[in-house]
């Protein structure tokens, strides 16, 4: 019998092309996330990987390094996929529960550098590694999300290093002990979230992906049946799901998982378990006039998961406020917009509104509620104002999502507000970023990368 990983592995070994849509849409995900590396450079989190593998930096690295340098692909990985996801402005993915981009991107592009990769290249790997996230994250479900794992370092780092193993030329035998070995580097929980270890996840889980496959290319594995085998990732990693995976099904796996669900790129620049209550508060702002002065108290109701992420009622800082529920609708509130400037130390330390977030509760949906309707349930806000009004919105789809997509304004507009420092040079990258599968070599992008 044909193991998971074996047909996972077969699949993205066969693939000999995608359907435009599906490579747009890539594009748009390595754009957004290149954008939201090069505005988390010198966020805590990056800056403390660049000094810890200070050592390692070179000249002749084969890849560059996010505010300078070169070091190894691993390396540079792993400083730029922090960097990525420092800021926690990247895309979603709802199938792995993942932040995917953040993950993928920041490998492949170092990978893409050591060996002179085109564009093309970036996109098809980028598909490949995506799609593998998908397809591992389904035999867990969203429990193994629910009971504390990151997705982003367990499910992101095996399906990405199914999209390395691809790039540097190995076969479905290949892309296989790829799989197995990522199974045994896959950790990270999601008790750290509202710390700088959180984002340091994503640059473990490339780093993870990159050292996963050269492993396999140099003959290392482990065992195929390693997902849904005895003592396996499904056994120990997959909570309270009762499913497993469907070996048919991923084998006859035609369209990409990129135009069926889609990755979520981020409207808030903060964790996207806020984003569907955001989303509404600006949906009841476009058709009633209320100021923040008028608010008695606010009621949010969340999923399990996310009430759970959202640990910081008072964050003490910009980590913590990111993960808060009530820091976030407060700012939305005053403000109609989540900036990257709502999210600074002096920000948090100069918030008017710590009375009111007194006021914002958040209440999630019992696990019996979740499992009856077998379906993601839709957030819910109920504000009320003084004089006795209620205004009530629910959301179940974030902005960015293929329900409610960015417009090529709102992508634009994002990248952006990401590397405005970068002045008319980002804008030329941005352009040709969205012209990638022309690009003979990536060296277009090293002003990205410049101290």
């Amino acid at each position: 019998m044909t193991s998971t990983i074996e047909t996972i592995a077969l699949w993205c070994a066969s693939r000999s092309g995608f359907s435009q849509d599906a490579q747009e849409l890539a594009k748009h995900a390595v754009a957004d996330t290149i954008g939201c590396m090069f505005a988390g450079r010198n966020d805590f989190a990056p800056q403390a990987a660049r000094n810890a593998l200070a050592g390692y930096r070179t000249s002749s690295g084969a890849a560059s390094i996010i505010g300078g340098g070169r070091a190894n692909e691993a390396v540079a990985a792993l400083v730029n996929a922090t960097a990525a996801h420092a800021l926690d402005y990247d895309d979603n993915f709802l199938p792995g529960m993942s932040h995917a981009s953040a993950v993928l991107v920041p490998a492949l592009l170092a990978v893409a550098q050591a060996r002179n990769a085109n564009g093309q290249a970036l996109i098809d790997a980028y598909l490949i590694g995506l799609q593998a996230q998908a397809f591992v994250g389904a035999g867990v479900g969203s429990s193994h999300y629910t009971a504390g794992w990151h997705g982003t370092s367990t499910i992101g780092t095996i399906g990405t290093a199914a999209g390395v193993a691809w790039l540097i030329g190995l076969d479905s035998d290949g892309i296989a002990r790829s799989l197995s070995n990522a199974v045994s580097l896959a950790s990270g929980t999601k008790g750290q979230f509202g710390t700088p270890m959180k984002p340091l996840h994503a640059g473990l889980a490339a780093r993870n992906a990159i050292d996963a496959a050269m492993l396999a290319a140099s003959g290392m594995t482990g065992r195929l049946d390693i997902l849904e085998g005895e003592q396996g990732f499904r056994e120990l990693f997959g909570g309270s799901y009762p499913g497993n995976w469907d070996t048919e099904a991923i084998a006859a796996t035609q369209s990409h998982v990129i135009e069926t669900i889609g990755v979520i790129p981020k409207r808030h620049p903060c964790c996207g378990s806020t984003h569907l209550i955001a989303d509404a508060i600006l949906d009841i702002k476009t058709t009633n006039d209320f100021k923040i002065e008028d608010v008695t108290s606010i009621e949010t109701l969340v999923g399990i998961s996310n009430w759970r992420n959202l640990a910081y009622p008072q964050p003490c800082d910009e980590m913590q406020a990111r993960f808060s529920m009530q820091y976030c609708v407060a700012r939305i509130l005053r403000n109609n917009a989540l900036l990257l400037s709502d999210f600074t130390p002096e920000a948090v330390e100069a918030n008017p509104d710590t009375d009111l977030m007194n006021r914002i509760s958040m209440t999630p949906y019992t696990q019996q509620e979740e499992l009856a309707a077998g379906a993601k349930l839709p957030h819910v806000v109920t504000i009320h104002l003084v004089g006795g009004l209620t205004l009530k919105a629910e959301r179940q789809a974030a902005k960015g999502s293929l329900a409610d997509p960015f417009d090529a304004r709102d992508r634009e507009i994002k990248f952006a507000d990401c590397c405005g420092r970068l002045s008319s040079v980002g804008q030329a990258i941005y352009s040709r970023l969205c012209a990638l599968e022309s690009e003979t070599s990536l060296n277009f992008l090293s002003p990205v990368f410049a101290p």
